[in-house]
């Protein structure tokens, strides 16, 4: 396990970048599948790592206390599969019907091209984007809370703060502060 903190190249008020994968009820997904929502929690994350399991409930806590209408939470798993059979396809599915993972979406970024384009590093790795003018642009991106241990209990949780801004029509007001977890298990080349 190699920790890593996120290091996007993302910067406030970029677009989302475009994306066309499977998820595991078996539909294809793109960016305009969540086009109703008024913002998109897009999460790198994987089946396996102990710091992206600690999240599962909290993500699963964001998409069944939000209306798909005002967020959709997305999770993205890249890892190479091949090396790290816990985060193959048919794994993730299990995970989700036997309700471990409850996101509104959960995708699987074979090609790793996402991950890549997004400037993901680590698991979990969250993006929040608002829409505005038919576009999400991204406006906040670190942690999801403050336990950076998989065993620290939470005590502020910095995605539901800015999930909150964003609703109510007001600017995400909270120091980007990287998350933390494994690296992304990327594919020899």
């Amino acid at each position: 396990m190699v920790l890593m903190e996120s290091e996007s190249e993302l910067q406030a008020g970029d677009p989302a970048p475009g994306f066309e994968l499977s998820g595991t009820d078996g539909e294809t997904y793109t960016l305009e599948s969540f086009a109703e929502s008024e913002a998109l929690l897009v999460v790198f994350t994987c089946n396996h790592c102990p710091y992206a399991k600690a999240k599962f409930d909290l993500l699963n806590e964001l998409a069944a206390e939000y209306d798909e209408d005002d967020v959709s939470v997305v999770g993205i798993n890249s890892n190479d599969a091949e090396e790290y059979p816990d985060d193959s396809f048919e794994r993730m599915q299990e995970l989700v019907e036997d309700g471990t993972i409850a996101y509104d979406a959960y995708l699987h970024d074979e090609s790793q091209t996402v991950a890549r384009e997004y400037g993901a590093v680590c698991t979990p790795d969250p993006f929040l984007f608002a829409r505005d003018d038919g576009e999400f642009q991204l406006v906040y991106q670190g942690r999801l809370d403050d336990a950076l241990s998989p065993d620290d209990e939470p005590t502020r949780f910095h995605v539901r703060e800015a999930i909150d801004s964003v609703l109510a029509g007001e600017d995400v007001g909270l120091e980007w502060q990287p998350s933390q977890g494994c690296s992304i298990k990327w594919r020899e080349e």
